[in-house]
């Protein structure tokens, strides 16, 4: 299912805070997907404040997702994990609550949610979409992030709203 990835956005020097809420499951894979991502946005902001949780799994991306939407003051959340379908239904279950946690969260807040929490066949996918230089879905996430942000930015101001406040204290 590869496609075009989102093009990169122009580079900012505008302060940016992203949080990255990955669970620890399948745990080299998810590192790829950071890796990648961090790698990515530091190419395009290079004074993104980039702070990352790590839960343990992807069922627990949600609540700390919205924990994060709660308290953190972030500009945008990516979620990454992966599960790997086993023979039960259980990674199907698991991502279609995830996906459905993520989208409420991101409507609700009006803050960005990259949803990169991967369903997939095989650790060969995993590999491939994780690890591999070619179609990395880190640094796909990181493109839609800043992409997210920029466009909200333009929005907000077009539309005379107030961006809400980051904080970028040591709470």
């Amino acid at each position: 299912m590869a496609g075009n990835i989102p093009g990169r956005p122009k580079t900012t020097h505008d302060r940016v805070a992203i949080s990255i809420v990955a669970s620890l499951y399948h745990e080299p894979f998810v590192n790829g997907l950071i890796d990648a991502a961090r790698e990515e946005i530091l190419q395009v902001a290079p004074n993104a404040m980039i702070t990352v949780y790590r839960t343990p799994g992807a069922f627990e991306i949600p609540v700390c997702a919205e924990t994060v939407l709660r308290h953190a003051g972030t500009d945008v959340v990516m979620a990454l994990g992966v599960i790997i379908r086993g023979e039960t239904e259980h990674g199907d279950l698991v991502a279609a609550s995830v996906t459905d946690a993520l989208q409420k969260m991101a409507v609700s807040h009006a803050v960005p949610v990259v949803h990169e929490v991967l369903l997939l066949h095989s650790e060969e996918q995993a590999e491939e979409r994780c690890l591999g230089a070619t179609i990395n879905r880190g640094t796909e996430a990181a493109r839609v992030a800043l992409n997210m942000v920029a466009l909200l930015k333009q929005m907000r101001s077009a539309l005379g709203v107030a961006k809400p406040s980051t904080d970028f204290g040591d709470d």
